[in-house]
């Protein structure tokens, strides 16, 4: 494994025109920008942040491709993929890595929840596929996979499966995954809620939207917990991204992450249908958040 992926990801968004009818990969450029200027680790792309079930097979290579342009080797650029067949799994990988993407994350096949072992073929036959290290997202709310700690670590011998983003919000099976590493995996948090447990419990880094909309917070809640390890500091620093975290997880996420970017004035334009966007009183209650920011 490369071992090379930590610290501060940030989950982007995928904007789009107002209408909501076309990528706006102008303002991809501009997302990229402002990101590596707050020093964030790397981005994930076309992920649960970045709607992608909402996007074309032909949008979702677009987006991927136009972050990894924008990036410039800044910093690793890992292409979210979610696909309900194999062979399409496959084309998206490889797509994504001829396009210059440091590593791939997956999420299972979703609709009709897959056994272990069928779950473990598709893995095997979609890292086989491909030569950049693969990010297994574990998603059960999304996928119906709910997956133990051991099962984690057994999906984590698959030669290539070098990442887990572990989104399943419980708490015991990621302390479990932590506190008993293997040497085939690194584990990544991306319950948002959870980040400061995580990270305080090993987790080589956090894969959240929040980054995206306030990255300065997180990079310096990252430089004081782990790099530092000034604990007592770092709680101060937490309150606030935690209020965020917690406002997010009570609201659809892309569309919160998507309100917070308008409020800060990095617009990306609205989420795309069936998703609705934010209710005013919901975009008032995060104006006052954000308020309390750091960095403005």
């Amino acid at each position: 494994m490369t071992g090379k992926l930590e610290g501060i990801i940030a989950a982007v968004p995928t904007p789009f025109t107002a209408d909501g009818n076309e990528i706006d990969i102008p303002t991809i450029a501009k997302q990229v920008d402002r990101l590596a200027e707050a020093g964030v680790h790397g981005i994930v792309t076309t992920g649960t942040t970045g709607e992608f079930p909402a996007l074309t097979i032909e949008e979702h290579k677009a987006v991927i491709k136009a972050n990894i342009d924008a990036a410039k080797g800044r910093f690793p650029v890992i292409a979210g993929i979610g696909c309900n067949s194999t062979k399409l799994a496959i084309e998206m990988v490889q797509f994504s890595e001829k396009s210059g993407a440091a590593a791939v994350m997956v999420v299972p096949p979703f609709y009709d929840p897959l056994s272990f072992k069928a779950l473990y073929k598709f893995y095997e036959d979609v890292c086989s596929s491909i030569s950049i290290p693969l990010m297994y997202y574990n998603l059960p709310g999304a996928t119906g996979i709910h997956l133990t700690a051991d099962q984690m670590r057994e999906l984590g011998k698959i030669k290539g499966l070098d990442y887990i983003k572990d989104t399943s919000g419980n708490a015991k099976e990621l302390a479990d995954v932590l506190t008993n590493p293997t040497k085939d995996f690194l584990a990544f948090n991306g319950w948002d809620t959870l980040s400061f447990f995580a990270l305080t419990h090993g987790a080589k880094g956090n894969v959240f939207g929040v980054a995206s909309i306030v990255p300065k917070e997180c990079v310096e809640l990252w430089n004081t917990l782990v790099v530092e390890k000034d604990l007592e500091r770092a709680r101060e620093q937490w309150k606030f991204i935690w209020e965020i975290c917690s406002y997010l997880e009570e609201v659809s996420y892309p569309a919160g992450v998507k309100a917070g970017l308008d409020l800060l004035g990095h617009s990306v334009g609205p989420v795309r249908a069936p998703l609705l966007p934010l209710e005013q009183k919901n975009i008032d209650r995060f104006a006052e958040i954000l308020a309390k920011r750091k960095f403005k």
